[in-house]
């Protein structure tokens, strides 16, 4: 999949221009395959994931045949790496913990992706001006999703009780909250960008600032995660190699220009760029996750009894850092 067919085109030159004139750059560049060999990966489409669908020409001059397979969840994702569909993928901060305690031992952690501030997002003309407002509130939320992971850690540490609000179910993508919330039949969404920003510059949502979600102990703040098969890890190491390098050389290219990654977040979610810029503005791209904090999320949520098992003395086993530190080392 070429950047050209997913309309990024102008943002992917631009990027490319700027490693090839970059010497420090190119005297890092890995040498390509010896053979081609093809690359599966899963992500969604949501801007902070943009350098996933940028990167396939450069890959390509590496050996690398890159497939990308959209998945409307994280949780999808989860199911076909693990299925071995997916050589990798990207899927939510807590899906290595999950994996583990339901007995799947085939994901490998390799990096975070990015992390942003999370705000209830209320409905216009509803209060919620402290964790208390919330009490019989309908609040529209996604089980099991990275952002659930991140409310429902930070109402136990705030000692809000969950049953104090009417949760709703709500399936499927992000614009399934914001008609919710737009029809009236909700009083709060936990959702995600753009979904998020959405309400408020349309003017039936709002940020709820008092009620940010993102910094609890157990969680925190990491939009989402890179992960390989275990098994495709094996015979596949050199391309997921140069897979990750070309990941942070666009990644770092989007973070040192908030321009270009307003236009990348536009081309790839089909946002007006307005709303694109502005929802890029509170995303911080580059990994803040580590292998500690998913031990932390392990634990709390198996007391809480989300997974049925206390999997934090696995995740070492589970994290392979040295994918990255190759290639800053580059």
């Amino acid at each position: 999949m070429s950047w050209k067919n997913l309309g990024l085109s102008a943002v992917g030159v631009f990027i490319a221009g700027c490693l090839a004139f970059s010497p420090t750059v190119r005297a890092a560049d890995p040498a390509p395959l010896p053979k081609p060999v093809e690359l599966t990966v899963g992500y969604q489409k949501v801007g902070h994931l943009a350098p996933v669908v940028m990167i396939a020409d450069t890959l390509k001059a590496l050996g690398v045949e890159l497939k990308t397979i959209e998945f409307a969840r994280y949780a999808d994702a989860r199911t076909a790496l693990l299925a071995g569909s997916l050589d990798m993928a990207t899927v939510g901060p807590a899906d290595l913990a999950i994996s583990l305690a339901q007995g799947a031992t085939d994901m490998v952690g390799i990096m975070g992706v990015g992390s942003s501030p999370k705000y209830v997002i209320g409905r216009k003309g509803v209060t919620l001006d402290s964790w208390n407002d919330l009490k019989g509130k309908k609040v529209a939320i996604a089980p099991g999703s990275a952002v659930w992971f991140q409310f429902a850690a930070t109402l136990t540490e705030k000692g809000i009780p969950y049953n104090s609000f009417q949760a709703v179910n709500i399936q499927g993508g992000g614009a399934n909250f914001d008609q919710a919330l737009q029809r009236g039949e909700v009083d709060a969404i936990v959702t995600w960008e753009p979904f998020e920003s959405i309400p408020v510059m349309e003017g039936y949502g709002y940020f709820a600032k008092n009620l940010e979600y993102s910094q609890s102990k157990s969680v925190g703040s990491e939009l989402g995660m890179l992960v390989a098969n275990r098994k495709a890890m094996a015979e596949k190491r050199p391309a997921m190699e140069r897979f990750v390098w070309s990941y942070l050389q666009v990644q770092k290219s989007l973070a040192d220009s908030p321009e270009a990654f307003a236009k990348a977040y536009a081309s790839l979610t089909g946002l007006d760029p307005k709303l694109a810029g502005e929802a890029s503005k509170v995303i911080e791209l580059g990994s803040v996750v580590t292998p500690d904090q998913i031990k932390r999320q392990a634990k709390a949520f198996n007391e809480l009894g989300v997974i049925p098992k206390d999997v934090s003395g696995e995740i070492d086993k589970y994290w392979d850092a040295s994918f990255v530190k190759q290639a800053q080392a580059q």
